[in-house]
C-alpha cells in the first residue's frame, strides 16, 4: 500500500510537517492545537515504540473529455476512518436482495470485503508488540454514538482474539487516566497497549479538559490510532503540499514506482497561501467555479464548499490570512449512473447517481521496522447527483458494493 508508506513517511518527518503547516497554523486554531501537543510530544521524547495506522483513501473515477477514466483521490483519512464495519456487512445484504429475485448468478459476482477483520488484525498486531498479555484496547468514543455498530464489528473481532476492548470518552480519560514513571498510560488499574480514536478529528469534539485528555494519550507508551503526527499527516495542507514537483521523490527516496502509482492519483491542488501562486489560484477558481471545490481543514464529511458558497467565500477570503486554513483542489467530475437509493423518509426511486470508493489500509511500524502493510477492504458510497458535499452521516449517501461487468 503505497499511501500507508507515504503517511508514514510524513509522520516521521517533523521539518515536512512544520513547514507545510506554518501558514495554517497561524489561522487555523484546531490544527495549531494539535501542532502544539505534536511539538510537546517531540519535546519530551516519543515514549511509544509501536505505530499504528488504519487508513482510508477515497477515490472517484475522473472522466475525461476523450472518455477516459481515471481514479483520482479525493482525500485521506487518518483518524477515525468508518465504515470497515458496515462495508464487512452490505455485501450479504446485496446478495440476499439478488437472491430473493431469484438472479443467484448476479449475486455470485458480489465482492467479499471484510474491512472490520483487517482493521482489527492491526490492532491486534500492535497490540501483540506493546508486550503486555493483561492490557486492553482503548476505543475513545463520543457520548452519543450513532455509529457503534460499526466500532463493535472491529471491537468483535479483537473480542475473538481474546483482546478486550474497554470503551471511554475523553472526559473518562481525564478522571480515571494516568501514567506511571515509565509512561504506561492505565485506565484505573488497567494497562492500555492501543488506544483507537473515534472521536478527536473535529475541533466540536474538544474543551480544555478533552484537550488535556489528548495530551496525555500522546504522552504515554500505548500504540495511537493515529499518533498526533499521523493525524497531521492526513491534513488537507498536507495532501496539497504532496502533489508539488519534486516532494514525493523526497519523501520516497528510491521508490520510484511507487511515486509514479501515487501522483497518478493526484487532483489538481493549490495552495492559497498569501502570495502570488494563492492569487492565482483563487483567480482560477473565481473565474470557473465548478471546475473546484473549497476545502477547510477539517474532517467529518459536510465541511466543503462548491459553487456560489464557495465563491461567495473566495470573495470574502481573497484578501485574509485567513484564507492559508483552505486549500483549492480540482473537482473531479466521475460519470453519472442511474441506480435505486434505499434511504430512510425517502421515496425508494431511481435517480442519477455517482459514487465514491474508499480503500482501506492498514501499516504497523515498530522502532523503523515495517511490521505490516496492507490494504484490508474496501468501501463504496453512492448518492444522488445533486448533492455535492455529504456522506452516510449526513443522510445523503449510502453504503453500496461494487459489481464487477
Amino acid at each position: 500500500m503505497d499511501f500507508n508508506i507515504l503517511v508514514d513517511a510524513v509522520s516521521q518527518n517533523p521539518a515536512f510537517l512544520e513547514q507545510t503547516l506554518s501558514s495554517t497554523i497561524k489561522k487555523d486554531d484546531y490544527t495549531a492545537r494539535l501542532f502544539d501537543i505534536y511539538k510537546q510530544v517531540l519535546k519530551e521524547g516519543i515514549a511509544q515504540t509501536v505505530f499504528l495506522g488504519l487508513n482510508r483513501s477515497d477515490y472517484m473515477f475522473q472522466c475525461g473529455a476523450d472518455g477516459s477514466k481515471a481514479l483520482k483521490q479525493i482525500e485521506i483519512n487518518t483518524i477515525s476512518a468508518s465504515f470497515g464495519g458496515l462495508a464487512s456487512r452490505t455485501p450479504a445484504v446485496h446478495r440476499h436482495v439478488l437472491n430473493v429475485l431469484n438472479k443467484t448468478k448476479e449475486a455470485s459476482k458480489i465482492l467479499s470485503n471484510n474491512p472490520s477483520k483487517g482493521l482489527a488484525l492491526g490492532i491486534a498486531k500492535a497490540w501483540e508488540l506493546y508486550g503486555s498479555a493483561n492490557a486492553v484496547v482503548l476505543l475513545i468514543a463520543q457520548e452519543k454514538e450513532r455509529n457503534i455498530f460499526d466500532q463493535r464489528a472491529v471491537e468483535n473481532e479483537l473480542l475473538d482474539r481474546k483482546i478486550h476492548v474497554i470503551r471511554g470518552r475523553f472526559e473518562d480519560v481525564s478522571e480515571r487516566g494516568s501514567l506511571d514513571q515509565n509512561r504506561r498510560l492505565f485506565m484505573d488499574d488497567q494497562e492500555v497497549a492501543v488506544v483507537y480514536f473515534r472521536d478527536g478529528y473535529m475541533p466540536s469534539q474538544y474543551n480544555s479538559q478533552n484537550w488535556e485528555a489528548r495530551l496525555m494519550l500522546e504522552r504515554s507508551r500505548a500504540a495511537k490510532c493515529p499518533d498526533i503526527a499521523i493525524q497531521l499527516a492526513g491534513t488537507k495542507k498536507v495532501q496539497q503540499e504532496l502533489s508539488r514537483v519534486g516532494l514525493l521523490e523526497a519523501l520516497l527516496p528510491g521508490q520510484p514506482e511507487a511515486v509514479a502509482r501515487l501522483r497518478a492519483t493526484f487532483a489538481g491542488l493549490y495552495s492559497l497561501d498569501m502570495g502570488e501562486e494563492g492569487d492565482q489560484a483563487i483567480a482560477e477558481a473565481l473565474a470557473a467555479p465548478s471546475h473546484f471545490v473549497l476545502k477547510p481543514q477539517r474532517e467529518g464529511g459536510g465541511n466543503n464548499l462548491y459553487g456560489e458558497e464557495m465563491v461567495q467565500a473566495l470573495e470574502q477570503l481573497k484578501d485574509s490570512e485567513e484564507r492559508a486554513s483552505y486549500i483549492l483542489m480540482e473537482k473531479i467530475e466521475p460519470e453519472p449512473f442511474r441506480n435505486c437509493l434505499l434511504r430512510p423518509g425517502s421515496p425508494a426511486q431511481v435517480v442519477q447517481c455517482i459514487s465514491e470508493l474508499g480503500i482501506f489500509g492498514v501499516y504497523v511500524r515498530q522502532g523503523t521496522t515495517l511490521v505490516m502493510n496492507k490494504h484490508v477492504g474496501h468501501l463504496l458510497r453512492t448518492k444522488a447527483v445533486e448533492h455535492a458535499d455529504g456522506g452516510v452521516a449526513a443522510g445523503v449517501a449510502v453504503l453500496d458494493n461494487p459489481y464487477p461487468v
